[in-house]
């Protein structure tokens, strides 16, 4: 076996090239031929930029419940990755906090209206990223305890303020298998656990505190629903009995009327009330909905509301559970109801299981104010000349969003799930690249797909125009890159060949600035060289001094070291370089975006690192004018906007 320093990344002063070592593999990075005396040892500088999170597009809706909330301050507050937003939608302001290590699933509002509770995921850190609860406060976002670090096994699922004492104390529930239910007391200056029981093995979808009865929490989820009691600092457990009643096989949403009767909403689309004090059902809403009932929501006026999964409708309910013939359907392309709560004034708050927001009333109209991806998300691309940007995930979403709005343009539904894009450099045209081979050019002022080729049988992982845009590059998951010639503005593709030789997957291409070459990266972290028509350039030495138009190659001298040490060559995703070529920024596969200067050429450089996603970083891209960078979590689904400072 070889010895660790024959690992350590080396310098080849006879060749001019940089060897580093990913999985053991040894690639050899060229130097361009000014570079001489290259000192290995010396740590590349952070930039002087900084990087500030600006806006969060997207939310949490497709399997997270009870997670939108209107606060005094005149935001809404909703999760999306590792990051809580704080939207002004009056404003057009958003604020965030984004202290937590991984995907934050489950809030609470404390009585006082400040006081905000968040709980997490396991996370990659051994330390940090064990799964727990974060109080902070709402006005400074200031951490104002962390709970339960070492006490969670896999996720903390519900979590809930006790009402009637001020909100001394917490309940949590943990998403493991027998989903252990805990309160704390969180008066003092060190909160302290109280009691803690198993509660289900059955998944839980809610527990929450009795906002009337002392000590009471009740908890719902897969076939149950029941009353729990704290007393003596011990939790003891009533079911709910259903006596005549069919017994669901999910109860999904919990509510409390004005009375303190306990409402269930469950899959058979009925509303139970449970009277105050008792597990059992004292009135019944059968039928209220055609499927699942997704949320409840009593209203300051004390209507209730309630949201349907399958049929997309809002029911208005009157005190005594009798509907009163105001009603909404959600259109389609937002989805069902995920949660339903008070908005400002009299305005009603819609979260969807399509990721989307809607503000609005039930007798007027509601709006989408939070649009978002409901898959994988991997297609990202900056406008060539206008603050813009395109994103496309695997739910066949095609968004062109507006950077300084932070507003959707426009939005289309392809046949295909979607893995990559770009931009004509004329910036009228985009090219969209499917998992399943085929690419899709769009108009972007008709949206219409113009035509579409296939190239093999595999995904299109990555797509660029040559800077003059008369070349179009598509690199396939079957080891190619397949090379057309353009014309019409973008609108004629002839193919010219295919570029043969890698062993692995193409990740990532980038065009000379001449647009005479090609440099390519693949999954097996090989380093080729390209000509227009299709030859590979083989001697070192015609291409090293090749000033390439763009960075998003992760392997190049220029980019050594945005690899961390000990780098298993898929821990950096994405890399985009400012077009003043002094700033590059990369994604990584533990959620973290990292700034280093440009050329970053010196193996454990110094960087800036933020973490806002929770997910796999899959893309980064600066807009046309440097003056944002945009990144995309792949499985968080997440749009980050972040301002260059």
């Amino acid at each position: 076996m070889a010895s660790k320093s024959s690992r350590e990344p080396n310098w080849n002063q006879a060749e001019g090239y940089l060897k580093v070592f990913l999985k053991g593999r040894g690639v050899a990075l060229y130097a361009p031929s000014d570079i001489t005396d290259f000192d290995i040892g010396t740590v590349g500088e952070a930039p002087n930029e900084k990087l500030q999170l600006e806006w969060v597009y997207g939310y949490r809706g497709r399997d997270c419940r009870s997670n939108l909330y209107h606060l005094p301050t005149g935001e809404i507050i909703y999760f999306i990755a590792a990051t809580v937003v704080l939207y002004n939608v009056e404003e057009g302001m958003q604020r965030h906090y984004n202290q937590h290590t991984d995907d934050v699933k489950c809030i609470a509002i404390h009585p006082d209206k400040v006081k905000i509770a968040t709980g997490q995921v396991a996370g990659h850190e051994k330390k940090e990223g064990k799964p727990h609860v974060r109080i902070w406060d709402s006005v400074s976002l200031n951490t104002l305890h962390i709970i339960g670090l070492g006490d969670f096994e896999r996720a903390v699922c519900c979590v809930s303020f006790s009402k009637l004492d001020g909100g001394q104390q917490l309940v949590c529930v943990d998403d493991a298998n027998e989903h252990v239910i805990s309160v704390w007391d969180i008066s003092r200056d060190k909160p302290h656990k109280v009691t803690e029981t198993k509660s289900s093995t059955e998944p839980v979808l809610a527990a929450e505190f009795h906002p009337y009865e002392n000590n009471q929490v009740v908890m719902c989820g897969k076939g149950q629903i029941s009353f729990w009691t704290l007393e003596s600092g011990t939790l003891t457990k009533k079911q709910g009995i259903y006596e005549k009643m069919e017994k669901p096989k999910f109860v999904l949403c919990l509510a409390f009327a004005e009375n303190g009767d306990v409402l269930s909403g469950d899959s058979n689309g009925n509303i139970f009330v449970w009277g105050r004090g008792t597990n059992r059902i004292s009135h019944a809403v059968n039928g209220a909905h055609d499927g699942g009932v997704f949320s409840l929501c009593v209203m300051k006026d004390g209507t209730i509301l309630s949201g349907g999964g399958k049929d997309r409708k809002v029911y208005q309910f009157d005190e005594n559970y009798k509907r009163t013939g105001l009603e909404t359907e959600i259109p389609e392309e937002f989805g069902p109801v995920r949660t339903l709560s008070q908005g400002h004034g009299n305005l009603i708050l819609v979260g969807t299981t399509r990721n989307s927001i809607l503000q609005g009333t039930l007798d007027l109209k509601l709006n989408p104010i939070v649009y978002g991806h409901l898959d994988e998300l991997w297609g990202l691309a900056p406008h060539p000349s206008q603050h813009q940007f395109m994103s496309c995930g695997s739910d066949k979403h095609v968004y062109l969003w507006d950077s300084m709005s932070h507003s959707v343009v426009w939005s289309k539904e392809i046949t295909d799930p979607a893995h990559s894009c770009c931009f004509h450099p004329e910036g009228n045209i985009a090219v969209v690249g499917t998992h399943n081979a085929r690419w899709l050019v769009i108009d972007l002022n008709t949206h219409d797909i113009i035509t579409a080729h296939t190239d093999g049988n595999e995904q299109i992982e990555c797509l660029q125009f040559s800077p003059d845009g008369k070349y179009l590059a598509v690199g396939s998951r079957d080891n190619y890159i397949y090379l057309y010639q353009v014309s019409d503005g973008g609108t004629k593709y002839t193919k010219i060949g295919r570029c043969s030789g890698h062993s692995s997957f193409i990740t990532h291409v980038d065009w000379s600035e001449d647009g005479q070459y090609l440099v390519s990266n693949s999954g097996d972290y090989e380093v080729l060289y390209w000509t227009t028509n299709c030859r590979q350039v083989t001697s070192p030495d015609n291409v090293r001094n090749v000033q390439w138009a763009t960075q998003t190659c992760t392997l190049g001298f220029n980019v050594a070291g945005i690899w961390p040490e000990g780098a298993d060559g898929t821990d950096v995703n994405t890399c985009g370089r400012t077009k003043n070529h002094t700033v590059i920024a990369s994604g990584d596969d533990f959620g973290k975006v990292n700034l280093y200067k440009y050329p970053c050429c010196k193996p454990r450089s110094s960087c800036h690192s933020y973490k806002a996603h929770s997910s796999h970083v899959t893309s980064v891209n600066f807009l046309f004018d440097d003056s944002r960078l945009i990144t995309a979590g792949g499985r968080d689904m997440a749009i980050m906007q972040w301002e260059l400072i």
